[in-house]
């Protein structure tokens, strides 16, 4: 693999929490020390970052191949300055057995330019009747075990599961959501839903289903990341949870972050994702939790949908939104509105999630991959859905102005997207 060295970039370092004009050198597909005898380019003064490693994007394969595959997704990601994908195991069948996941695996090695890992079911068919073979689907490689929203509502079934994934060190992944206050929910309770005749959940459901999971977090001592939170009213929880010490992680999806409730407007189903959109005061204290490093992880939660699922009244559509385009001009919304540093965004979308689920990456170290990222954050642009490269084309920024264009990724040091 040829060396290579990158010149007159903001390194923007998540580790050091810093932003400086410098070089950096790949060798090998590693970060290097910097070395000017190796061909150069010039980064032209742009902004140089880990690449992202996206949590919880959903890739519709075993399935739903027409919705998304390994390599539309691939494509997709690089486009988007995603190096590494974590993916879902709410597929058809679920990813419940070493032969489905070791069939995504190699799927993915066939056919996706970026670097992807699996999680695998908690429960078998996610039907959260009977625990999956933990142990050897972490032997399989799943990173994580997750039923994804079939939240599991038998706790002595939850707790046998907790507690063997905690004799194994494996990570649980939890959906923080009562599932009986939010059954048939399309909006959050308030005045926008009530005037619209949405059917809507509290976001008081949300903060039973983690202090619930919380509680069996504390009773079985398994390590714990919660995919999405976002109501204010979940916070104080997770709060005293790291406080006691507990090995809790929380997460927040892209769009709970940058859109809210009255963004679903006249009904438009492409704003329907799971949970709803919250008010404009829960996203705010969103992007306050992640300042405050309370909540760890921004993810896209790519949901891929086919246009006859989305093309429904508001109350049929399917929930869920593709993200992993839009999911760094998105995150440089709060850059540019000066809530979040450029470190802070690259912690929460880099280094954070690389070190909670044990993946390379994440960070400009040496020796660390040459996971990388270039871009500039001031370009403006106007979202097209149909340029995007997801096989669905289901998001919520169609037409909306957006600012900050990928202009190359890399993946070991190879280039696999450039603008």
């Amino acid at each position: 693999m040829k060396a290579f060295r990158i010149s007159n970039v903001h390194l923007i370092d998540p580790e050091n929490q810093t932003v400086n004009i410098g070089n950096i050198t790949v060798k090998d597909g590693l970060i290097a020390v910097d070395d000017a005898s190796v061909p150069t380019i010039d980064g032209k003064n742009k902004y140089l970052a880990p690449g992202i490693v996206d949590v919880g994007a959903k890739v519709c394969e075993p399935g739903e191949r027409h919705k998304e595959s390994f390599r539309s997704a691939g494509v997709a990601a690089a486009a988007g300055g995603v190096t590494t994908l974590v993916t879902r195991p709410d597929t058809q069948p679920a990813i419940d057995s070493p032969e489905t996941l070791e069939f995504a695996s190699r799927r993915a090695l066939a056919a996706c330019i970026v670097n992807t890992y699996q999680m695998a079911a908690l429960t078998k068919g996610r039907l959260g009747r009977e625990m999956t073979e933990i142990s050897f689907l972490q032997d399989a490689g799943a990173v994580a075990f997750t039923d994804c929203d079939a939240v599991v509502t038998d706790t002595k079934v939850l707790s046998r599961a907790l507690t063997y994934a905690s004799q194994l060190g494996a990570l649980v992944i939890g959906h923080p959501q009562d599932p009986g206050l939010s059954k048939g929910a399309a909006a959050t309770s308030g005045k926008f839903a009530s005037l619209r005749a949405i059917p809507a959940v509290s976001t008081m459901a949300e903060r039973l289903g983690i202090e619930r999971d919380l509680a069996m977090v504390e009773m079985t001592n398994v390590k714990y990341h919660a995919d999405q939170i976002s109501s204010e009213l979940s916070l104080p929880a997770l709060a005293q949870a790291k406080q006691k010490g507990l090995d809790v992680t929380a997460g927040v999806s892209i769009h709970h972050l940058t859109l809210n409730e009255f963004d679903v407007a006249d009904y438009r189903s492409f704003f329907k994702v799971k949970p709803p959109l919250r008010s404009e005061a829960d996203r705010q204290a969103m992007v306050a939790a992640l300042a405050s490093g309370l909540i760890d992880i921004i993810s896209s939660m790519h949901t891929p949908q086919d246009e006859e699922s989305k093309r429904l009244p508001y109350e049929q559509a399917a929930s869920g939104a593709v993200a992993l385009e839009t999911l760094l001009p998105a995150a440089l919304r709060l850059y540019h509105a000066e809530q979040l540093s450029l470190p802070q965004l690259f912690s929460a979308l880099s280094l954070n999630p690389a070190k909670r689920f044990g993946l390379p990456g994440g960070t400009l170290a040496e020796g660390a991959p040459a996971d990388l990222l270039l871009f500039d954050p001031d370009v403006p642009f106007v979202l097209d859905r149909f340029k995007l490269n997801s096989k669905s084309k289901n998001t919520p920024f169609d037409g909306q102005k957006m600012q900050g264009i990928v202009l190359a990724t890399f993946v070991a040091g190879q280039k696999v997207y450039e603008r």
